[in-house]
């Protein structure tokens, strides 16, 4: 998309003005009427359209070429030239989304001025493109557990169809990862990937922001569907979205349509719509702050997304490909996790989940040595409070049973979590905590310590009966 369309029903004007690019080391392409110019916007996208608005024994006049060519490739600018020229027609090009205005007969200095400029947008425009497709979110799926590896064939399922899906699960789980994953392996991997971030957005501001607006004074602005078209919309955390927003997604969904704020006219789009929450959607229904027909529309494809903690084997993975992440991107250093580091990171507790955990890795490369393991006094205490070298703290809790029933809490919490961290491989576990697998079945047992499959990973949990103390 390098090349400059000239559409004018002069053929001695569009010559001219070709001549005129080429000598100053542009290529162009010419039009002589409206099929012309359609068919040549087909054949190639171009990086700038010179419009005649007076097109004669055509279909279409510029002011319609000019409506359809901000529709299908709002990053074209397009100058709006004419021999007929009034205020009139200037201000309802300029509404429409032209670039820039210019009276026949034009100086050719002065249409040099406005072209130059105009390829300057058109180049701002591509790169922004490319940066927003390229984009600042990865799409590589980080993970061997067998829960992982469910998700991941659960997500390989869908890359190929067109259908919604409902990515669920905690904060800081890889919702969005998950969501750019079926992006880039479908066929819409070349066209954008939107994201609504629907918790942070005004709720005043919401509808223009999705829709855009049309106002006289700054034409047509874009909104995000618009931006979308051909590609990827996701709604994060879509409960967060105002209900009367919703309605209007809604009749976009069906649709496929919709007008801007400040606007007449039909906008079509062709989009794709992924969908996530942390919240329990049925809830949200009951308390109304969610629309029912909206939560069936776009939870076609239900998928869930694991916590941390039910990935704890997960965990050396994530953290090697972190450290090389900040070592590419920051120039951190690039150093390795001691066992004990691994050990103890894989029994941490994890509410903000992988997003945590690549904070965590952040804060240890920048304020820790600059070579050598990672050892595991680098790691963040989880309560964050100074203790002794080596000294254990109690919690509240445990710190006022006798010392018979504080063992059984201690050991039915340490077993849990060991089981867990080696996803439920009791072998595994029992080689770690030195025990004899035999022995080792007797202690859960006694504890009241059970597994159970989940999403093809054994989790470890209490038995209905059993409670800690």
């Amino acid at each position: 998309m390098s090349d400059i369309l000239v559409v004018d029903d002069e053929r001695d004007i569009r010559e001219l003005v070709s001549d005129i690019l080429e000598d100053e080391g542009f290529s162009t392409r010419k039009a002589g009427n409206s099929d012309e110019c359609m068919m040549a916007l087909n054949d190639e996208v171009p990086a700038l359209l010179i419009l005649d608005i007076w097109l004669k024994d055509s279909q279409m006049d510029g002011i319609d070429i000019l409506k359809a060519v901000k529709r299908d490739n709002p990053e074209v600018p397009v100058v709006i030239i004419s021999g007929h020229g009034n205020v009139e027609i200037a201000v309802a090009a300029i509404k429409q989304g032209a670039y820039d205005f210019i009276e026949k007969p034009f100086n050719i200095d002065q249409l040099m001025v406005v072209i130059r400029r105009a390829m300057e947008t058109s180049r701002l425009r591509r790169e922004n493109t490319d940066l927003r497709r390229m984009d600042s979110g990865s799409a590589e799926m980080i993970g061997n557990s067998a829960i992982y590896r469910a998700l991941t064939g659960q997500l390989d399922k869908v890359v190929k169809s067109n259908g919604r899906v409902m990515l669920s699960g905690p904060a800081g789980s890889g919702k969005e990862i998950a969501a750019r994953y079926i992006h880039s392996n479908s066929n819409r991997a070349s066209c954008p990937f939107i994201t609504v971030s629907c918790a942070s957005i005004e709720p005043d501001r919401m509808e223009e922001v999705l829709f855009g607006r049309e106002t006289a004074e700054r034409g047509i602005e874009p909104g995000l569907l618009e931006q979308a078209n051909g590609g990827v919309i996701y709604f994060d955390e879509v409960a967060d979205m105002p209900l009367g927003t919703q309605s209007k997604i809604l009749r976009v969904l069906v649709d496929q349509q919709f007008n801007r704020v400040g606007g007449a006219e039909n906008v079509r789009v062709d989009l794709r719509v992924i969908s996530s929450t942390n919240k329990d959607l049925a809830q949200e229904i009951a308390s109304e702050r969610l629309r029912e027909e909206l939560y069936h529309r776009l939870n076609v494809v239900p998928i869930d997304v694991p916590s941390l903690a039910d990935r704890r084997e997960d965990i050396p993975l994530l953290t090697d490909h972190f450290i090389s992440h900040f070592n590419e991107t920051q120039g951190l250093p690039l150093r390795e996790m001691s066992e004990e580091a691994i050990a103890l990171m894989q029994t941490m507790l994890w509410p903000g989940n992988v997003r945590q955990l690549k904070n965590v890795v952040e804060r240890v490369l920048i304020l820790g040595e600059s070579s050598g393991l990672i050892e595991a006094k680098e790691l963040p205490r989880e309560d964050e409070s100074p203790s002794e070298e080596g000294r254990v703290v109690l919690s509240g809790a445990l710190a006022t049973l006798p010392l018979r029933e504080a063992r059984e809490a201690f050991e039915r919490e340490y077993l849990l979590t060991q089981i867990n961290r080696f996803g439920g491989n009791i072998s595994r576990t029992a080689t770690f905590v030195g025990m004899e697998r035999s022995a080792l079945h007797r202690k859960l047992k006694s504890l009241g310590v059970v597994t159970s499959n989940k999403s093809g990973a054994r989790i470890a949990h209490l038995d209905s009966e059993e409670t800690l103390a």
